[in-house]
């Protein structure tokens, strides 16, 4: 073998090429969501919690069941609502029937955020997926569930 030639390599399973290729495409359509946010002032994740926050109106959750909700989980969630509630995106209250509880809800001025931002979303995902026949669509989101409701390794 020469000292020019490289080491043959293992040959690279089809399981770990799909897992690879979904977090690639995950990211690719994930950083032209997050410029679109940017735009309004807002993450990824803080749009998320200001969309969850906004269906569970008027009720609004604990930072747990907020937390439980999210499509990416943030370790520091208590800091993520510390950021919202200083823009006055969100409110915080301690509940009185349960002291250790502190139910976040979304604010009029977040919700009205939310609506400018309804319609740019829908149409960047109709453009991310413009490529894709409805049925096509409809096949690749019943695999992604199947993936996403297995039973962990």
């Amino acid at each position: 073998m020469s000292l020019r030639s490289k080491p043959s390599s293992p040959a690279v399973s089809l399981e770990n090429r799909v897992f690879v290729a979904l977090l690639q495409s995950a990211d690719s359509l994930g950083q032209e969501a997050e410029q679109l946010l940017k735009a309004a002032g807002l993450t990824g994740a803080q749009y998320n919690v200001l969309r969850i926050l906004r269906g569970a109106e008027p009720e609004g959750l604990p930072c747990r069941g907020i937390g439980d909700r999210m499509i990416s989980h943030d370790p520091d969630m208590t800091r993520l609502l510390d950021r919202l509630e200083k823009r006055s995106l969100v409110t915080r209250v301690r509940q009185t029937d349960d002291r250790r509880v502190i139910k976040t809800r979304i604010t009029p001025q977040a919700l009205s955020l939310l609506k400018t931002l309804d319609q740019p979303v829908r149409e960047l995902h109709k453009r991310q997926f413009r490529h894709m026949s409805v049925a096509r669509l409809k096949l690749l989101f019943d695999l992604l569930e199947e993936i996403r409701v297995r039973k962990p390794a």
